[in-house]
């Protein structure tokens, strides 16, 4: 029998739950320190899920001390459309903010006349902090009732706390452009919900562009891509539900060996124990430093030796080029069929080309 008075049984149950947590806390070693800057994302893929089920195994994997979530484009179904205060993100925002992890949720949703296909990316305190509108809707999205709208913005990419994590839409993929501009705002790992798996044309975009690639997917299959392209995972599980767990490293960076193999030299040689090459791409003329031990990262030692990673040679050399040259290629030449140049159109060859080369560039 309690020994408590009526009035405080609750207030000294709670505080036996309590000592009882706190004794098994001190019991209980601390974990392992990190190497790296590790990110525990979980992937689920269906061809359908009520959200009772979904959220269970949310909640499951959310109490299991995953960071990222994921889930495939418009799981809900055609027929369901909702705003962000509708019941699929009230639910996995609660979830969210109880486990305090970050959950990506693709829906349908509302925008007056019309739905944007958008892909919800709910904070580990259960806000909705992004939210990106597919850019590229498949032809059938403009036949449901009501229509899909193209997404009117700019792709987003979120400054998570383990780094800087990027949206794309199924058909998205055909579309080599929003993989570009997503690697131009920095994004380090791109998550892709669609209905069919992409498979190698997002190994382009992570092999092209070096950042992660996690797909959540109608099909069934998860997928996870390198920063070099290769494939990290492919999982299709004999269940209803593929739960895909895989862990990666924030910090591991790729670099090319240009004016970088002397100072790799070097840090090497002063932090062998510190810091490894994880891969070495000889043929591409890239390798990929990672940290060996806790409390190392591997990209701040990168930058306290010099080295510059391979994104920002390849954008240094974009600017140094066009320099020399008096005028930018990427505007002058660049874009896709049916996109008018930033630049105001291609630049104009006094005598013909093959007179002089002499180009003027347009005018600013």
């Amino acid at each position: 029998m309690s020994t408590f008075p009526p009035v405080l049984r609750p207030l000294g149950f709670a505080l036996l739950l309590s000592g009882h947590a706190l004794a098994t806390a001190a019991a209980t070693p601390p974990p392992e320190p990190a190497v790296g800057r590790p990110v525990r994302v979980v992937s689920l893929s269906f061809k359908s899920a009520t959200l009772e089920r979904v959220a269970a195994i949310v909640d499951a994997e959310g109490a299991k001390g995953a960071d990222l979530v994921v889930l495939p484009e418009a799981w809900r179904g055609n027929d369901v459309l909702e705003t962000l205060s509708g019941p699929t993100i009230s639910a996995l925002s609660a979830l969210a903010r109880t486990h305090h992890c970050y959950v990506v949720c693709p829906i349908y949703r509302q925008a007056g006349a019309h739905r944007l296909n958008s892909s919800v990316l709910v904070d580990r305190t259960g806000a909705a902090a992004a939210v990106y509108d597919k850019v590229y809707p498949y032809w059938n999205e403009f036949d449901l009732v009501p229509p899909a709208l193209p997404g009117q913005g700019d792709v987003q990419v979120y400054d998570a706390d383990f780094g800087r994590i990027g949206f794309a839409t199924c058909y998205d993929a055909k579309f080599p452009e929003v993989f570009q501009r997503l690697r131009d705002r920095g994004a380090e790992i791109v998550v892709w919900a669609s209905a069919y798996s992409g498979f190698t044309e997002l190994q382009a975009f992570a092999l092209l562009h070096h950042y992660y690639i996690v797909t959540s997917t109608l099909t069934g299959d998860s997928i996870a891509y390198d920063i070099t392209g290769a494939l990290l995972s492919d999982e299709r599980g004999p269940g209803d539900v593929t739960v895909s767990r895989i862990t990666l490293d924030m910090d591991r960076m790729i670099y090319h060996y240009n004016f970088n193999l002397e100072k790799r030299a070097l840090l090497l040689a002063a932090h062998p124990a510190d810091v490894a090459v994880d891969v070495e791409m000889p043929r591409e003329e890239w390798f990929v430093l990672k940290a060996r031990r806790p409390g190392v990262s591997a990209r701040g030692l990168g930058r306290e030796y010099g080295l510059e990673e391979l994104r920002a040679y390849q954008d240094r050399s974009r600017v140094g080029v066009d320099a020399r040259r008096g005028f930018s290629f990427s505007q002058a030449y660049g874009g896709y069929p049916g996109q008018t140049s930033p630049g105001g159109g291609r630049p104009t060859v006094r005598g013909g080309a093959a007179a002089s080369g002499t180009v003027e560039a347009p005018a600013p």
